[in-house]
Parts: structure tokens; C-alpha cells; sequence
């Protein structure tokens, strides 16, 4: 290789290898796969950290971690719900399930408010770079329904 082609070849190089960095990085962040930190509606204070994973099929589940705020014992269970679930301690508990990706983000799964017990479909999307997530839960259609932004932990 003369001089002018190693001159080129290794900056070209080192560019490449720096864009795929950039880009691997930005694959990691801009899925929903990790743990969030939710935020109560009322107060605004944090209240739970959530852990989504994918499936072998690359659908999204969600599952309570830790609770944060001080009503939140270990023990604490899900009485209001009308399901499987009553009755089923919060802490593991399964909150968030068959999300599937699509062009704008992940829909298609449900989401249980376990304040309430009530089930509601959900769609969400990642935000600032998958820094934060923005979660709508949903009766009948999407206008139909509230938003929660979580907030990635590391």
C-alpha cells in the first residue's frame, strides 16, 4: 500500500469503527429493554423501577423491581386487581405485557395500574436519545386514555 492510500485508508478506518460505536450505542438506548424509574401521577415523586425484557419473539414485558415510594412495603399486594393477579404481591409482579414493535414505538400489549386493578392497552415510545419512555395506557382508542414518561436508570 504506498504512502497516499495509508494516508486515507486509516482516518476512513477509524471514522467507520467510530460510527458503528455511535451507532451500537444509540441500537442500545433506543429500545425500552432495561430498567425505568415510574413517577407517581398525583405527587410526581418516583414511585417503582419497572424492568422490561424481550421474549424470544422480541415482544416486551414489564415487571415491578423495587417500590420507591414510602406507601410501597415488599409485602404489599395487589388487591384491586380482578384477575390472576389478585391478591398477588406487587414486587415481581408482571405489569406490563405482549408489546410488539412497530414503525412509531411498541403497542399491541396491556398495562395493569395496580392502584386501581384495571387493565388498560398500551402503547409507548422512547424519547431523548431512550433516555425516557412515554407510556399511554388506554381504553377503546389511544386519545382515550393518560401518558407516563419513565425515566431510564443505568
Amino acid at each position: 500500500m504506498n504512502r497516499f492510500m495509508r494516508r486515507v485508508a486509516r482516518p476512513v478506518a477509524l471514522a467507520g469503527v467510530l460510527l458503528c460505536g455511535a451507532l451500537a450505542a444509540h441500537a442500545q438506548t433506543d429500545t425500552p429493554v432495561g430498567v425505568w424509574q415510574t413517577i407517581d401521577d398525583q405527587t410526581g415523586q418516583p414511585k417503582a423501577l419497572v424492568q422490561i425484557s424481550a421474549d424470544a419473539n422480541g415482544d416486551l414485558s414489564g415487571k415491578v423491581i423495587k417500590g420507591l415510594s414510602g406507601k410501597d412495603q415488599p409485602d404489599r399486594r395487589c388487591t384491586a386487581c380482578t384477575d390472576s393477579r389478585k391478591d398477588q404481591p406487587i414486587l415481581g409482579m408482571t405489569i406490563i405485557d405482549s408489546m410488539k414493535k412497530t414503525n412509531d414505538g411498541w403497542e399491541g400489549g396491556h398495562i395493569l395500574d395496580p392502584e386501581n386493578g384495571k387493565v388498560y392497552r398500551c402503547k409507548m415510545h422512547t424519547e431523548d436519545g431512550g433516555q425516557k419512555l412515554v407510556v399511554r395506557g388506554y381504553l377503546g382508542i389511544a386519545l382515550l386514555g393518560r401518558s407516563q414518561t419513565w425515566v431510564r436508570q443505568q
